[in-house]
């Protein structure tokens, strides 16, 4: 069959993980002045994993910042900044050495918001990578999707291609609360196809909001980060056994997209979970659970109640469930405190 002229498909261009979440920062620092980068080796050194590679060059010690190797002390001074109005971008070279700084993760950059009754926000963003790499023991081998989406007042984001890359780190930069970016250190080197639109300075990605990857009928499976790549491998082995699975990329951990996933179960009637982390209080122990509380149990004698006795006086004051006030403009009401 001749090929009609003129609709001859160009392949798309190729960009690895670490170039995507580069290219994202680079934007960010030149399009707001106030955003800057700290961390271990991010500036001379472009980065232990070279994600900054060429930023100290081009935008030099003040907004390139090599810190000393005390994780505590350079988030503490990130969080402060943030209160202060810049937008810090604070890199942990693995997120295991994150847990150096968790006071001022949780207790000083999630919290704040939220005990300040909504005056004093925090626009940070925590990133680097997580999660188990290749040959590196239990220490750094931890996956803290389950950690972070544990608490209240931060937003974690968990990308799996070049596209999520970069289009949720210029979310989180953007977003005034504090945003927590889950990289996985064995994508960094993967090139995925690039789309025309991410390319733009425009592009973004919004926070909260999963992708369905492959359409399917028979079974729902969801993942995020680096397991995506490996429930659409076994989508398209189970493709040939005539088994079609519907495969959700997660994208945000918290707040979680429940309604994109509760839909694909409404039409599957089963669902997997696949994460890299321990399957004990995990990501798809909250999604089993979210799904067994909605719609599509709803019609059972099975029910939830959610009681907010929150830190202020006057929430002690009171149990009936109110709309969250930890984010401007969150739909999650009482149910999900976010």
């Amino acid at each position: 069959m001749a090929a009609v002229s003129g609709l001859v498909r160009r392949p798309l261009e190729q960009v690895t993980v670490r170039e995507a979440i580069n290219q994202g920062m680079d934007e960010e620092l030149e399009r707001d002045e106030k955003v800057f980068l700290l961390g271990e080796e991010v500036a001379q050194y472009d980065g232990a994993y070279k994600v900054s590679r060429g930023l100290w060059k081009k935008y030099g010690d003040k907004r390139i910042i090599d810190t000393p190797i005390s994780e505590m002390g350079f988030a503490g001074i990130a969080v402060g900044a943030a209160m202060a109005g810049l937008r810090p971008i604070c890199e942990f070279m693995t997120f295991n050495f994150s847990m150096q700084a968790i006071d001022q993760v949780i207790n000083s950059a999630a919290k704040t918001y939220y005990m300040s009754g909504g005056f004093q926000s925090v626009p940070i963003v925590f990133r680097g990578p997580n999660g188990a790499s290749a040959g590196v023991a239990a220490q750094h081998s931890q996956c803290f999707a389950a950690w972070y989406g544990h608490c209240p007042g931060l937003k974690v984001v968990s990308p799996w291609n070049s596209e999520d890359a970069k289009g949720l780190i210029k979310s989180a930069i953007r977003d005034n609360n504090p945003v927590v970016v889950l990289e996985n250190e064995l994508m960094y080197g993967v090139p995925f196809e690039f789309p025309s639109e991410a390319q733009s300075k425009d592009f973004l990605i919004p926070i909260g909001k999963a992708k369905i990857e492959r359409q399917g009928t028979h079974i729902t499976v969801v993942s995020h980060s680096r397991p995506v790549g490996h429930c659409l491998e076994a989508a398209t082995v189970l493709s040939k056994e005539g088994i079609e699975c519907e495969v959700i990329n997660m994208r945000t951990i918290r707040p979680m997209d429940i309604e994109t996933i509760e839909a694909s179960v409404m039409k599957t009637n089963h669902l997997i979970t696949v994460e890299g982390g321990w399957p004990q209080f995990g990501v798809g122990a909250e999604i089993c659970a979210r799904i067994m509380e909605g719609t599509y149990f709803r019609e059972t004698e099975y029910s939830s109640v959610y009681l907010d006795t929150g830190y202020r006086s006057e929430a002690k004051a009171s149990f009936s469930p109110r709309p969250c006030i930890q984010f401007p403009g969150c739909s999650c009401s009482s149910r999900h405190w976010c």
